[in-house]
């Protein structure tokens, strides 16, 4: 692997990864344009694991409070893991029993430029979303967790659908973001761990320092998009991805009818 290449897919990775974009969407894309795959299962894991650790890094101390205080049996607290744990659960009954019409939808490009497209829209739908509420209802938690598990198929953006459901059942932006990112670590976490069974860590076909950099970029390139998505969100500009995702989908759709 080249340090351009390790560059390009830590930056894909990180920012991809938690802004509004899909980066499962981005990454079929970027193969049916280039060729070019992730160079092994193990880069695909040391990704998501960098990718982790940058919400790691952000939310670490609201993450520990949270478990802390459930621990002790405070009662906000408690009830914030239970939402959490509403919210994963969904994400977990799809990927079990819809793992083969997933697979399909990454093999159709058409579909992934539909998925952009309505990415789009759903950002789009947040521009007067306000709200005053510190945590989800628990039918809020609910459907935020149904956002996630839509957002499993390529182009629809997990963060994109998560944060728009939470802008909607009324949660303050920032509220809405945190939520968003801390149901996004048991999903991270458990991809990272799918992907590695046939991982193998051979970094003398990979390279150790082009890796190193790679994962480098992937954190840091995390922690900075996660801080851009909650500033836009303060100030009430979440649906600025909107265009980008329309640009890009009427892109993907029609390279799919010149390929077809």
């Amino acid at each position: 692997m080249s340090y351009g290449q390790a560059v390009l897919l830590g930056l894909v990775q990180g920012l991809t990864e938690f802004l509004p974009v899909s980066s499962s969407g981005h990454l079929v894309l970027a193969e049916r344009l280039t060729g070019v795959r992730t160079p092994g299962v193990f880069v695909e894991v040391a990704l998501h694991v960098a990718t982790l650790g940058s919400v790691l890094i952000v939310y670490g101390r609201r993450l520990l409070t949270v478990m802390a205080g459930a621990v002790l049996g405070r009662d906000g607290d408690l009830r914030y893991v239970g939402l959490l744990i509403l919210a994963t659960a969904p994400a977990g009954v799809v990927g079990v029993l819809c793992r083969d019409a997933v697979e399909r939808a990454f093999d159709s490009l058409l579909f992934v430029g539909i998925a952009f497209a309505i990415t789009g829209l759903v950002l789009w739908s947040t521009r007067r979303a306000s709200g005053d509420r510190a945590t989800p209802t628990v039918l809020g938690a609910l459907g935020i967790g149904l956002a996630q598990a839509v957002a499993i198929l390529p182009g629809i953006s997990r963060s994109g659908s998560t944060v728009s459901v939470g802008l909607w059942s009324r949660l303050r932006p920032a509220e809405a973001a945190e939520f968003s990112f801390l149901m996004a670590i048991p999903v991270i976490g458990g991809a990272a761990l799918l992907e590695a069974r046939g991982a193998t860590a051979d970094l003398s076909v990979v390279g150790a320092a082009p890796f190193a950099v790679s994962f480098a970029v992937a954190l840091v390139s995390g922690i900075l998009a996660i801080r851009l998505l909650v500033q836009l969100l303060r100030r009430g500009r979440f649906y600025t991805f909107a265009p980008y995702c329309w640009a890009l989908g009427g892109f993907t759709i029609l390279y799919a009818l010149w390929r077809a």
